[in-house]
């Protein structure tokens, strides 16, 4: 009996100083651990893009004249019908003036028109009158009241052409220098052509996007161009000023063309912002940074815990009882220097991210903490050696 108690006591003793050896093993390689995070991990595609107004009209004259006057001050914005440019008149109200006269014309012979049917038409029922003579009337009558309308479609057409003698702004915004002189002769076939009125308080983006980055997209469902109401995001779009800092607003791409250009592979999109200050000027090149998707709760790792070999991409984890093994991992996109991990990583497994250049699938280690300050001295040191 005493003899199995020895026996057992001397069991107890090699057990107790081979676990105190193994946690206090200098000679194990140190690595340092960190833990997988899980965050909501946002994917962009950066393109060149131009920007251009959200609306740009040119103005023209519509009738042909001296330009007498002009009413604006070039590059200040106007609003949407105030006056512009004058055009001398003189001709197209002596023009109205002439239709006036004619409708009165007309409706003057409609009237006597009208009387010779109201007079002949009882003589005929008496047999006082032919019916020929009748006819006649009728005729005389039904083309008086076709000369009234035609008189009335030239009073208008010279009102209108009168009313053009003063051109207005179609909308509002700011507005060009002008494009031809006071006193010069302008209207359709000669210089048409007087300002341009630009509304800038909304500019749209145009930019190119590889048929790739429109298919990643549309296997995770995100259709440019739709708002989706049921998903928490949006394919939203910054841009860069002309200093290369980025325009604090955001917009929204509108609109996607559904046709792929055969020469590059790539489509047109179109974004809109907000531009109220008049920060974006209209025709510059900008740097399109555009949220293509946004993984949600996806586990990261640092970038520099992964390494690549032919047989793909793998990391290594320690395991609870301190043994390093080799994992192969599904990767995904990479955010600066982190690395989303698709699959082959639990969310609390411990991912060696430095120290893994000495490591073989199935040793023992010292697993530190990042933030172990003595262990990453002791770790430099190692290197060194």
């Amino acid at each position: 009996m005493k003899y199995l108690e020895k026996k057992c006591l001397i069991a107890i003793l090699i057990l107790l100083a081979f676990g105190c050896r193994k946690k206090e093993d200098p000679y194990l390689p140190i690595v340092i651990i960190e833990k997988p995070t899980k965050q909501n991990v946002h994917i962009f595609g950066e393109y060149v893009g131009r920007i251009r107004a959200a609306s740009y009209v040119e103005i023209h004259a519509r009738v042909e004249g001296y330009l007498e006057n002009m009413l604006f001050e070039e590059g200040k914005y106007v609003r949407q019908n105030e006056p512009l440019f004058v055009i001398n008149s003189a001709l197209y109200k002596a023009r109205l003036e002439k239709a006036k006269a004619q409708l009165k014309k007309s409706e003057a012979q409609a009237a006597k028109s009208k009387r010779d049917v109201e007079r002949l038409t009882p003589l005929y029922e008496q047999h006082a009158a032919s019916r020929l003579d009748l006819d006649n009337a009728t005729a005389a009558l039904e083309d008086a009241e076709a000369n009234i309308a035609i008189s009335k479609a030239e009073l208008d057409q010279a009102q209108l052409e009168l009313n053009y003698t003063t051109v207005t702004s179609p909308i509002a915004g700011y507005i060009s220098e002008r494009f031809v002189d006071v006193g010069a002769l302008v209207g359709p076939g000669v210089n048409s052509k007087l300002a341009a009125v630009v509304k800038s308080d909304t500019i749209l983006v145009d930019f190119k996007m590889t048929a790739l980055d429109y298919l990643r997209a549309e296997r995770r469902n995100v259709r440019f161009g739709e708002r989706d109401s049921t998903r928490s995001w949006q394919p939203s779009v910054t841009v860069t000023l002309a200093d290369n800092t980025e325009y604090p607003v955001t917009g929204y791409v509108d609109f996607a063309d559904p046709i792929v250009d055969p020469k590059t592979g790539t489509f047109g999109v179109r974004a809109e912002l907000p531009n109220p200050n008049q920060r974006l000027l209209p025709g510059q090149f900008t740097r399109v940074k555009l949220l293509l998707d946004v993984r949600e709760r996806a586990i990261v790792v640092p970038r520099k815990a992964l390494s690549i070999e032919e047989g793909g991409a793998f990391i290594y984890i320690i395991r609870r009882d301190g043994i390093a093994e080799k994992r192969f991992v599904q990767i995904g996109p990479e955010i600066t220097n982190s690395i989303v991990i698709e699959r082959g990583l639990g969310e609390n497994e411990q991912v060696v991210t430095e120290g893994y250049h000495k490591l073989t699938p199935g040793m023992s280690v010292r697993a530190v903490e990042s933030d172990d300050e003595e262990a990453l001295e002791a770790l430099r040191e190692e290197d060194k050696v």
